[in-house]
């Protein structure tokens, strides 16, 4: 398992595709070798993060530019959801139920909410309920199957 550090990737703009940038070449090699992909989004006034979606935007452009309806870095990636927040699960997870397939990928499992333990704020320590634990787990299952 890895994570992707997409910090460096900057705001999506197609001026700025050719040539591609290190950053953005680095996330795509990353996506191109991974089996699956497991995405773990906070939630940001009910709603997939800009980042995220700045990312997904990237990656999700036609690796040859001359065919922009050709293979992505994305397409046919097998795609989960997860995400730990106050509140706004659903509102988010039915964005990336929407966005996910039109991005050429293939969404796998039933998305993980849950809920920040209050006591994290302070000391940083998530604690996941049983129901979190076996989601994630159901999860990762799917992953693993797909």
């Amino acid at each position: 398992m890895t994570y992707l550090d997409y910090k460096d990737i900057p705001m999506m703009n197609q001026d700025l595709e050719t040539p591609t940038l290190p950053a953005v070449q680095a996330a795509r090699d990353a996506v191109l070798a991974a089996d699956a992909i497991w995405i773990f989004s906070p939630v940001y006034n009910f709603a997939i993060p800009g980042v995220v979606k700045n990312l997904i935007d990237w990656l999700s452009r036609a690796l040859d530019l001359s065919e922009t309806r050709g293979p992505s870095a994305l397409q046919d990636k097998i795609v989960t959801v997860s995400s730990v927040a106050n509140a706004g699960h659903e509102p988010m997870f039915a964005a990336y139920q929407a966005l996910l397939p039109f991005v050429r990928t293939q969404v796998v499992g039933e998305f993980t909410g849950t809920t920040v333990n209050p006591e994290a704020w302070g000391t940083g320590e998530l604690i996941l309920t049983d129901e979190a634990v076996a989601g994630l787990e159901k999860q990762a299952q799917a992953l693993l199957e797909a």
